[in-house]
């Protein structure tokens, strides 16, 4: 009962409450006006009130700063004293800043006023005066002249606080949960901040951040509004002019404008557009629409502030502001009549209540608590639901699956009975019942119970009726909106089934449906109820509109659509309506309408479109409304979607748009392009897919046979459990779960669109976004803001004369309505073309031409009938992209002859230009290409080809040059290339200038007659192309000379094109086509070749690719030679040589030349390149192809297969250039000028005067293996042939027959002399001319031996040398050394047949006095190959054996050993002699027939081992040592080798390693790292010791050698040496040169220095006087005093006891078998003094023990070889003289005793008495003993045997006793262990209970600690009486009888008579 009469509540929170006796348990925590009350949720009764006077504090329960807490405390006065009461709850923050606001009211009053002057930065950008006053919760801002709150910063809503540096004392206030900024400046900031911090953490319990960085004002500025200061979200979708009220800080209420963006609200001052405050559309929680005032209404958000405006069209606004609110993911705001009770909610506004609030909500409908109202139980309903419905309304599946449906259906139950006289209710009342209603069938179950529960549907349905009758909008707005939730589900995974169920209940009354419309359109009409109209909407859209009308029963639709067709008028009245979300509503119904009606009322909405303006204003929106906002973006597709239906089928509306738009436009209408997938836009319309829908829910009820029997099975077992429980189910109100009704299969209704458009709007609205200038449409922004302006105009226009009109009927003037386009009035336009824009988009895909064949013929027809150059150019250039594009409408062109014709006559160079430009686009049909050949076209052509030669402005290339033999005089007299004809008489050679000055100054005419080199006879003037076209002809030309020359290359190459060489079957088509014979002619051919020379990139392309054409399968392609193309083509400087290359590739061997060079290879002989390029060059143009070879042309290459550089080419463009001089620059007189060919001289490269190529290679470079280490060779076989061809060759290589002067003599030119080229081919020139049997019948020998000697000079005969070249067969054999080592597989199965040359060439050399000083190592080289020959193959080596190498290579050797000395280099032959040699002796000795060859040579191994004395040579001493390993496969040279002693040398090898290198991570390599070398050489002397041994196996298997075994266990120790095996080289090196001490290896710079100084001795003893038995005796100090056992050092192993032991085993059984050993000697120590012998080997005991316990701890598993061993061990622990010993026994038993094997032996072995006196014999270690007793007293022989031996009297003796605690409660814990076993256990008890009480016992089993504790206390009570004297009589009894027992027993142990154990004394048989 509340003890506060007129309390009201203004904030409940739900609350755990924190009881000492009742623990914790929920409350709802009120802070009301008066006083704090708290209920109980479930009835609402009050359980605790507290007036605010007795009310002292309320603060949070502060923690740790890491733990999260959501406790406080109140404290409050009661009965005069201070009490306090905890509870808890998640919004403690919230819950606290609520109850402070009555902080003033509390009994003891805040004394400390902390207020502030401060400025506040106003949104108006200006400093507002303030006071900012700091309280227990916020932060607020008062009025400085008032001191009323302006506003307040509640600690909990502030999310930081920052400086701001450059506004002084400035300071941010970040809160609002979206980053908000409110900007204040204060000089007292540093203390208001401490001040906020310390209130917010003790009152509140929160903290505040402080940002670190201070922002400037600019950061403010720029983000004042948090999260939301972008522009999409401060950009408005729609704005109202309202007055904002607000009484504290305004008296009047002040204009704003609000803006509803995307995302959220804003106000903005209207006279400056300043935003003046914002807030997100997420955080508006109702809309409160006044009832008494019409203008006035509230906006509620979810942090409980509350903003008052007024709006003239306050309905239009909220309709506007619900639909935004909604569109952004708000689902529960809503419209209401009164403001949400704060103080009924349980929890904050922000965040949803929990599922139990829910739940007893819905129970207050039925069982209200107390003397609640029904309509207070409905308003606190609604304040606690969601308006979107219960959030909690599903639960488990099960058998109580249906409780949740139970207070469901109840509470609907009870809102319809419980509803009141619906005609005299309040209005508020009845709208709150419509609310509660909407919130529970926006639930599954609610949803369903519409149609399922008796009743409630006739209920709802006279509820409306009578709601409606009120005529009050906001009622029926609500129950309208409550009808909508039954129409469409608002929850997820919706059923259809029963939205059509629910649809069909709704829509069955025509009645009903006629009310609602009526109403809804007298709203319509007269402009009011903006709400009910928007709900009304919504309403038809569920019913109507795609997608929901797909599950509306179709009569029920067909009716509702034909009422709403029958108002359709005034649909079109709602497109004007200021609220979005009504014309979006309009919109939909209407597209529904259209689509589904009748025929005659679609064609009625069209008209009705076109009458009322909603075409031209929906056109407007579907073009130019622009945003982001899904509102808006579906608000303009609709539109879209109107506009289309309005259009499709209507001639009317189709005009209207032919009329405003342009035609080029409105042809992607008809277009079956796409909108790329970038420019599409997201559905907005539809909203969900039905038959998605229907299919899921058709496969989720599928279910299978086995299902089925489940089922059935299940309600078997439901029925008996209800049946077991159902006088508990009846309690609980659970009814039995009926069987459903099979379920039919969804049925949808099928949409009918009756108008459907067809055409591509979305292309449409796409291309008009963009911009346009194509031949038939110019579009852009001018163009689209003049029909934005013309629609806009004619809009208002509209809207104003039908305003003015009043009542009578006003229908729009759309027949007259046109766009007329200002700004294109200036563009020509032929038919639908823009000529400017045809001829700009010449070659744009983008501008379609309709109609072309008649647009063509125009064109001709204005061509034809134009007299001016200009406009016949133009139409020609009109008419080629015309044809080009549409060539195959237009067909073959007729007068394709006279276009021809009129080229040759046309003397205008545009008007030329043209023509040629419009015959390009001619021959792309066939059949004018014909046409063209019949008019002589392509002699025309060809002529007008020439022309190229003429254009002097294009770049020269640098080292082209025309003057390399000719003076100044010379080019001026060869340049006088003309003649004419004046008056008769023929005058000339004049130059072509000289001609041009000639027609100026009038001697020529047009008549006059020309000649000039090359012309077939005379003609006039204008006959000749060069002269008509440079003299005559007039006009602009649209191409230069180049150009027009590669356009007609281009036709020419597309006529050859259409007619190949070849058929589809690849025969030759004979005879040839026409056009390449055309072209193939002598009149043509010269002229097309000719125009190589002028060098331009794109001619020189384009000749090439034509000349391809003509000459494939050409049967002339024989004497393509003699018009000098070869040379032209290779003068080219260019890069683009591939074309070029294609050419050369095609015709280069098929020329008909003579080739008489006979040192040249068959390639080189065929070739006509073969004169001009290396033969390396030629190769890759034959066999890899023209583009490998263009690589090559282009490129700087110096490899193996290509020495070729720009060097080189320019060298090749001199020498042609300079053999052409003569004829180059005649061409720039007379274009038609023709060459006469003459053969050209062999060009010499310097850069290949040193090389010899062989098969493809050049093979000094294939023989540098610095440079091309791998350079791969695809044919290895063949090029060893062609090597071995070519070593013969160069060895019978004999002088020529002709020499150089010869030739010189019988050209006539002086002996001894270098005659230059030029001199050469004029002195041949001049005698040819002379004894040419033609003129000279006697003159024939001559005439041949002329020919022969220019031919040998022109040959590379005239090169050669005389006789064999040494460095060619060092090459030679360098060669086969390359291919032997890289292809040994692919020439393995060959026998090598060059042994008799190379043994021979080896035998030679080695003679040779002077071997060691010539220039080429032959000697080294043929080493070498002999070398790689056998590593090849086993067949060379046997070849090698028969053929007496082997013995030839020993003289060899031999004799380049005997020369090394300690000032050898690597690079000398002498020591490449002994690399090759030794490696070639090193593989053969692989072989048996070798290796017995071998033992033949005892001065081999001495040899061998002779180079390893000179250690300066690493690599030679490397590969000696790789000699040794594979000697070492025999046994005696195993034994010769160690004779020789090998061994020392290669020992000291290994100390040369360097393991940092290997580690560094450094890139290394043996060139350039010397230490690397030294690295290999470590490596390899690591695996010969191995091999000398025989340690290895598998491939390096060699004979087991015991001599050298034992050297190595001595001098490397036997770990060290059995490593050996493992080939691990750099383990064993690194280990050798680093100091080690392991376990298993001691190892220093000592024992280092003494192995090297033992090695340095050895080796000084020579390889005669070796003797390899000394190193058994060696052995290091260092090893001397330290203990070995199996091979390990035990100290070591101690000091590093986790180190990994190769064999713990058989490690831990050495130790026992040891200790075994030393135990014997133990008996005695203690009897005397001990000797050093003894102490040692007591210390060697010590250190065993250690060592064994260490590897039984660290390596489990191998405790189990101390099995057997444990009378050893147990005896060790007697040994009393020595404490280490027993210590160490101890630690190795008890690490023992966790393995129960071993356990189980122990037990067996009866050792445990010494375990037993050791509790006494070692006192420090008795927590020790007990602990490894404790371990095996699991086992009940042992339990057995310790009671035995007297264990439990040791025991309680220690329990009794000892002073250690810790001892104590041990030994309480063992003998409680001994007590639990089953068998000996009661034994044990009744031992313990003689000296005890029996409590003790169980004390002892219980807590051993308690125990010890309970025997040093005094106890009297009924279980126990102890004290003081009872526990020191116990004491001393155990004591005693535990001496005496302890000397009897230890006496036995020491005689070792154990069998007296069992006839001890009764008084001390404890057992």
């Amino acid at each position: 009962m509340s003890l506060l009469k007129d309390n009201q509540d203004v904030a409940c929170f739900l609350v755990i409450k924190h009881s000492a006796w009742k623990g914790k348990y929920r409350r709802i925590f009120s802070i009301g006006s008066m006083g704090i009350t708290t209920y109980n949720p479930a009835s609402l009764e009050v359980t605790n009130q507290w007036l605010y006077s007795d009310f002292v504090s309320v603060l949070p329960t502060l923690k740790g700063a890491s733990q999260q807490n959501s406790e406080f405390k109140i404290t409050f006065k009661k009965d005069r004293k201070i009490d306090s009461m905890t509870f808890s709850s998640e919004h403690r923050a919230d819950l606290l800043t609520e109850a402070l606001h009555f902080r003033s009211l509390f009994a003891e009053k805040t004394r400390e006023v902390l207020k502030y002057h401060a400025y506040k930065h106003h949104w108006s950008d200006t400093r507002l005066p303030v006071l900012l006053e700091v309280t227990p919760y916020s932060l607020n801002q008062l009025d400085h002249a008032t001191n009323h709150v302006l506003a307040s910063y509640c600690y909990k809503d502030i999310e930081g606080m920052a400086e701001v540096k450059d506004y002084p004392g400035g300071f941010v206030v970040v809160c609002g949960g979206f980053g908000r900024m409110h900007l204040f400046s204060s000089s007292h900031f540093t203390e208001l901040h401490q001040k906020m911090m310390d209130m917010a953490v003790k009152c509140i319990g929160i903290g505040i951040k402080v940002l670190k960085d201070p922002i400037t004002l600019d950061e403010f500025c720029a983000q004042r509004l948090g999260k939301f200061s972008g522009d999409e979200h401060i950009t408005s979708v729609s704005e109202f002019n309202i007055h904002k009220v607000h009484n504290t800080r305004h008296q009047e209420p002040q204009r704003r404008t609000l803006c509803l963006s995307e995302t959220c609200l804003l106000e903005r001052d209207p006279q400056t557009y300043s935003i003046c405050t914002l807030r997100p559309l997420g955080d508006i929680f109702a809309l409160v629409r006044s009832q008494d005032n019409p203008q006035l209404f509230n906006i509620e958000y979810i942090n409980g502030h509350v903003r008052t405006y007024t709006a003239t069209d306050r309905d239009a606004l909220l309709a506007s502001l619900l639909d935004g609110v909604r569109a952004s993911g708000n689902r529960d705001v809503h419209v209401k009549m009164m403001p949400t009770p704060r103080g009924k909610r349980i929890g904050p506004l922000s965040v949803p209540v929990e599922e139990e609030t829910e739940s007893h909500h819905l129970r207050f409908f039925r069982q209200p608590p107390g003397q609640k109202s029904f309509a207070e139980i409905v308003e606190r309903f609604n304040a606690n639901i969601p308006y979107s419905g219960l959030l909690h309304s599903v639960t488990q599946d099960g058998l109580f699956a249906e409780n949740k449906e139970k207070l469901i259906t109840a509470a609907l139950q009870s809102l319809v009975q419980k509803e009141g006289d619906q005609g005299t209710i309040s209005l508020a009342d009845l709208e709150a019942q419509f609310q509660a209603l909407r919130r529970l069938v926006a639930s599954k179950v609610g949803f369903a119970a519409f149609t399922t529960m008796p009743g409630f549907r006739e209920s709802v349905g006279v509820k409306v009726v009578k709601a409606l009758r009120r005529e009050d909008e906001g009622v029926t707005h609500a129950a309208i909106d409550m009808v909508c939730a039954l129409m469409h589900p608002m929850h997820d995974n919706y059923d259809l089934r029963q939205e059509q169920l629910n649809k069909s209940s709704l829509l069955s009354s025509s009645k009903f449906l006629e009310s609602l419309l009526a109403m809804w359109i007298s709203h319509v009409s007269h402009g009011t109820g903006a709400l009910v109209v928007s709900s009304m909407l919504d309403f038809l859209t569920f019913a109507l509109c795609v997608p929901y009308s797909e599950t509306t029963d179709g009569k029920h639709f067909d009716n509702l659509l034909e009422m709403v067709a029958d108002r359709g008028r005034s649909l079109f009245r709602l497109f004007q309506h200021p609220s979005l979300a009504v014309v979006k509503g309009a919109g939909l119904v209407m597209r529904a309408v259209i689509e589904e009606g009748e025929a005659e009322v679609a064609a009625r909405m069209q008209d009705l479109a076109l009458a009322e303006g909603a075409l031209p204003r929906h056109l407007l929106t579907a073009l130019f409304i622009q945003g982001t906002d899904g509102r808006v973006l579906t608000h303009r597709q609709l539109s879209r979607h109107l506009v289309g239906l309005w259009v499709t089928g209507h001639p009317t509306a189709m005009g209207l748009l032919k009329r405003i738009m342009p035609s080029g436009l409105l042809v992607y209408l008809d277009s079956e392009d796409k909108v790329p997938d970038s420019a599409l836009e997201q559905e907005h319309l539809n909203t969900r897919d039905n038959l998605k829908i229907a299919q899921d829910h058709a496969s989720k009820n599928r279910r299978g046979q086995h299902w089925i029997t489940i089922e059935r099975q299940i309600r078997v077992l439901e029925k008996r459990v209800e049946n077991a429980l159902r006088h508990w189910g009846d309690r609980m109100g659970l009814e039995r779960r009926e069987d459903k009704l099979k379920e039919r299969p969804i049925v949808l209704r099928k949409r009918r669109e009756r108008i459907k458009s067809e055409a591509n709007w979305s292309l449409f609205y796409y291309k008009f976004t963009q911009d346009h200038a194509l031949p038939n449409l110019i579009w852009n922004h001018k163009t689209r803001e003049e029909l934005r302006d013309a629609l806009d105009n004619e809009i208002r226009t509209f809207v104003s004369d039908r305003d003015l009109a009043g009542s009578a009927l006003i229908a729009w003037n759309h027949h007259e309505f046109e766009v007329q386009y200002h700004c294109l009035a200036d563009e020509v336009c032929i038919g639908e073309y823009y000529l400017r824009l045809l001829l700009e988009k010449e070659d744009s895909p983008d501008s379609p031409i309709r109609r072309s064949y008649e647009f063509f013929n125009d064109l001709y027809h204005r061509f034809l009938l134009t007299t001016k150059s200009e406009m016949k150019a133009v139409c020609l250039q009109a008419m080629a992209i015309v044809y080009g594009r549409h060539h195959e409408d237009i067909g073959p062109f007729s007068d394709t002859k006279y276009i021809v014709s009129m080229l040759d006559r046309c003397m205008d160079k545009m008007e030329r230009d043209r023509l040629v430009l419009f015959m390009n686009k001619l021959i792309l049909h066939r059949r004018n290409v014909k046409d063209i050949m019949d008019a002589n076209g392509v002699r025309i052509l060809v002529d007008l080809m020439t022309l190229a030669h003429l254009h002097t402005s294009r770049a020269v290339v640098p080292t082209q040059s025309n003057v390399i033999e000719a003076g100044p005089n010379m080019m001026r007299e060869s340049e006088k290339e003309w003649h004419y004809n004046c008056s008769g008489e023929r005058k000339g050679p004049v130059s072509f200038q000289e001609m041009r000055s000639l027609w100026e100054a009038g001697v020529l005419t047009v008549k006059t007659k020309c000649w000039a080199q090359g012309m077939d006879g005379w003609r006039t003037l204008q006959q000749v192309s060069q002269l008509k076209w440079s003299l005559m002809a007039k006009g602009t030309p649209v191409m230069n000379e180049s150009e027009l020359a590669t356009l007609i290359l281009n036709i020419l190459i597309q006529m050859c094109q259409y007619f190949p060489s070849r058929d589809a079957d690849d025969a030759i088509i004979r005879p040839l086509p026409r056009v390449k014979r055309l072209l193939s002619d002598t009149v043509c051919l010269p002229h097309l070749v000719q125009l190589l020379l002028t060098f331009d990139p794109v001619l020189v392309e384009k000749v090439a690719t034509l000349l391809c054409e003509v000459m494939r399968d050409n049967p002339n392609i024989s004497t393509l030679y003699l018009t000098g193309v070869f040379y032209f083509i290779l003068m080219y400087t260019g890069s683009n040589v591939l074309p070029v290359a294609h050419f050369l590739q095609l015709t280069h061997t098929k020329q008909a030349f003579k080739g008489s060079d006979t040192l040249l290879s068959e390639i080189m002989q065929r070739s006509i390149l073969g004169q001009l390029l290396p033969e390396a060059m030629v190769n890759y143009l034959e066999n890899h192809g023209a583009e490998k070879f263009a690589q090559i042309f282009l490129g700087e290459f110096d490899t193996p297969e290509a020495i070729w550089n720009a060097e080189m080419r320019r060298l090749l463009i001199e020498k042609v250039a300079a053999h052409i001089a003569e004829f180059s620059p005649r061409l720039r007189s007379n274009t038609r000028a023709l060459y006469q060919y003459c053969a050209i001289p062999a060009v010499r490269y310097p850069q290949l005067d040193e090389e010899l190529f062989c098969n493809i290679f050049y093979l000094r470079h294939l023989c540098d293996s610095t440079r091309f280490p791998d350079w791969p060779i695809s044919e290895p076989v063949k090029l060893l042939k062609d090597v071995l061809d070519a070593w013969k060759k160069e060895v019978e290589k004999k002088p020529p027959v002709m020499s150089v002067d010869d030739a010189y003599e019988v050209l006539g030119l002086q002996r001894g002399v270098q005659n230059e080229e030029a001199t050469i081919r004029k002195a041949y020139y001049r005698l040819a001319q002379q004894f040419h049997p033609d003129k000279n019948p006697e003159g024939r020998d001559r005439f041949e031996s002329v020919n022969r000697a220019y031919e040998f000079l022109c040959s590379r005969s005239s090169w050669a040398g005389q006789g064999p070249n040494p460095d060619n067969v060092v090459l030679i054999l360098r060669t086969q050394s390359i291919l032997f080592h890289r292809y040994s597989e692919e020439l393995h199965p060959y026998k090598y047949a060059g042994y008799p040359q190379l043994i021979k060439t080896i035998q030679l050399e080695t003679a040779d006095d002077q071997l060691f000083s010539k220039s080429a190592p032959l000697l080294a080289a043929a080493s070498e190959l002999a070398y790689h020959t056998v590593h090849c193959s086993a067949l060379n080596a046997e070849e090698l054996r028969r053929e007496k190498g082997l013995d030839v290579l020993l003289d060899a050797y031999s004799r380049c050993v005997s020369v090394l000395s300690a000032s050898s280099k690597t690079s000398e032959v002498s020591v490449q002699v002994c690399t090759h040699i030794t490696r070639c002796f090193g593989v053969a000795a692989q072989f048996r027939g070798c290796r017995e060859v071998m033992m033949e040579m005892p001065q081999l191994v001495k040899d061998v081992c002779h180079i390893l004395y000179f250690k300066h040579l690493t690599r030679l001493c490397s590969v000696a040592t790789e000699c040794v390993s594979s000697l070492a496969v025999d046994h005696m040279l195993q034994m010769m080798l160690l004779q020789a002693g090998v061994l020392w040398h290669l020992l000291l090898f290994m100390f040369s390693y360097d393991f940092t290198l290997e580690e560094g991570g450094v890139e290394r390599s043996e060139e350039a790292n010397q230490q690397e070398v030294a690295n290999k050489l470590a490596k390899l002397a690591v695996r010969a010791c191995a091999r000398l041994g025989g340690y290895l196996t598998g491939d390096l298997e060699s004979p087991y050698n015991s001599v050298t075994q034992e050297i190595l266990n001595r001098l490397l120790t036997p770990y060290v040496a059995r490593q050996l095996s493992l080939d691990k080289p750099e383990e064993i090196l690194k280990m050798l040169n680093s100091n080690c001490e392991t376990p298993y290896l001691l190892w220093n710079n000592g024992t280092r220095a003494e192995l090297c100084e033992f090695l340095d001795q050895q080796c000084c003893m020579g390889t005669n006087s070796s003797d390899p038995l000394c190193g058994i005796e060696f052995v290091y100090t260092a090893h001397r005093k330290e203990l070995v056992v199996g091979e390990i050092f035990v100290r070591i192993y101690n000091q590093q006891p986790t180190y990994t032991i190769q064999n713990p085993k058989g490690f831990s059984i050495d130790l026992l078998e040891f200790l075994a050993k030393q135990s014997d000697h133990l008996g005695s120590v203690g009897s005397v003094s001990l000797s050093s012998e003894d102490k040692e080997r007591l210390m060697h005991v010590i250190m065993a023990l250690e060592a064994l316990y260490n590897v039984i701890k660290n390596n489990p598993g191998v405790e189990i070889q101390c099995i057997g061993h444990f009378h050893l061990l147990f005896s060790l622990l007697s040994v009393d003289s020595c404490k280490p010993i027993q210590h160490g026994a101890l630690n190795v038993i008890s690490s023992v005793t966790k393995n129960q094997e071993c356990v189980n032996d122990i037990a067996a072995s009866d050792v445990l008495v010494h375990l037993l006196l050791t509790l006494y014999s070692l006192p420090d270690a008795q927590i020790t003993t007990l602990e490894t007793l404790y371990a095996l007293m699991h086992t009940t022989k042992i339990v057995k045997d310790a009671l035995a031996k007297g264990a439990a009297l040791f025991l309680l003796d220690l329990f009794c006793n000892s002073s250690v605690p810790a001892v104590r409660e041990k030994t309480a814990e063992l003998l409680a262990r001994m007590g639990a076993d089953k068998l000996v256990g009661p034994k044990v008890r009744l031992t313990i209970n003689r000296f005890l009480p029996a409590l003790f016992a169980d004390a002892m089993r219980d807590t051993p600690h308690t125990c010890v504790h309970m025997f040093e206390g005094t106890h009297e009570n009924p279980e126990l009486i102890w004290d003081a004297n009872a526990r020191q009589r116990v004491c001393s009894t155990i004591s005693a009888l535990r001496e005496e027992y302890v000397t009897c027993i230890s006496y036995i142990v020491v005689t070792h008579h154990h069998e007296d154990l069992v006839c001890l004394p009764p008084a001390v048989d404890i057992a």
